[in-house]
């Protein structure tokens, strides 16, 4: 499979950046995405040119650190996959392939397409963890929990804090991924006594970081590669009316 690739360089967060093109050919359909950089840079550092840079790490959808915006989708033309779990075959021999990285002012460019994503730990930080001391590993079975509050904990504990929310939603908020956060221990009894201040110190990280509003569009459950829900978002805004209220 041959493709023209148009891939967004830029050398530093202060420089202009612009789309460079680079053909590349003879690529297996069974090619992840990756994969296919990886050769597009093989061929760059042997002609002595800078290869393209980018985030990953563990390329098996669990880390998150595979930021692209291709095509116009956050992690490709592919529904709740993501970036080093697309693969060429989704892709037409001939086919003209634009490649970004995330567009936020929240994540500033470093280089290339890698992008500072450090805001969402910053978040986390601020509130996204239960600081009461537990003993021991406990038993699995000592405190009993509804099914389907135990369902829903885990549901939201499958996002990965890719920033994909981020950059579908127009407004560039974090909602999605700071609900996920919210909920998965809010459904759980071991997140109840830091509830309040849990959800109040997150919205206001993530205020303070520069993240947008909510759109109401559904545009971050749309291209989440792990299918989180914004049914999420509304009970991030519960948390937080009762964190007021009470």
């Amino acid at each position: 499979m041959d493709f023209i690739l148009k891939i967004w360089r830029q050398k530093s967060p202060k420089d202009t950046g612009r789309f460079v093109t680079y053909p590349i050919t003879d690529i297996s359909d069974e090619c992840s995405f990756l994969e296919m950089l990886d050769i597009l840079n093989e061929g760059l550092v042997n002609q002595g040119e800078e290869p393209v840079c980018f985030d990953h790490d563990c390329r098996e959808g669990i880390c998150g650190m595979c930021s692209l915006y291709i095509n116009g989708r956050p992690h490709g033309n592919d529904d709740e996959v993501t970036t080093c779990q697309l693969h060429m075959r989704k892709f037409k021999s001939g086919d003209t392939i634009w490649v970004e990285p995330w567009r936020s002012a929240a994540f500033p460019i470093i280089k290339d397409l890698m992008v500072d994503r450090s805001a969402f730990d910053k978040i986390i930080q601020a509130g996204g963890f239960i600081s009461t001391h537990t003993g021991g590993t406990p038993d699995g079975n000592a405190i009993l929990i509804q099914k389907e509050k135990a369902d829903a904990a885990m549901d939201a504990a499958a996002c990965i804090g890719c920033g994909a929310c981020v950059a579908a939603c127009k407004n560039a908020s974090a909602m999605l991924f700071v609900s996920a956060k919210v909920a998965h221990l809010a459904n759980l009894p071991q997140g109840q006594p830091e509830a309040a201040r849990r959800v109040a110190a997150m919205i206001a990280k993530m205020d303070e970081l520069g993240f947008g509003n909510c759109t109401n569009t559904g545009a971050c459950e749309a291209e989440c590669p792990k299918g989180i829900k914004i049914t999420n978002i509304a009970k991030l805004n519960r948390e937080f009316l009762f964190s007021k209220l009470g």
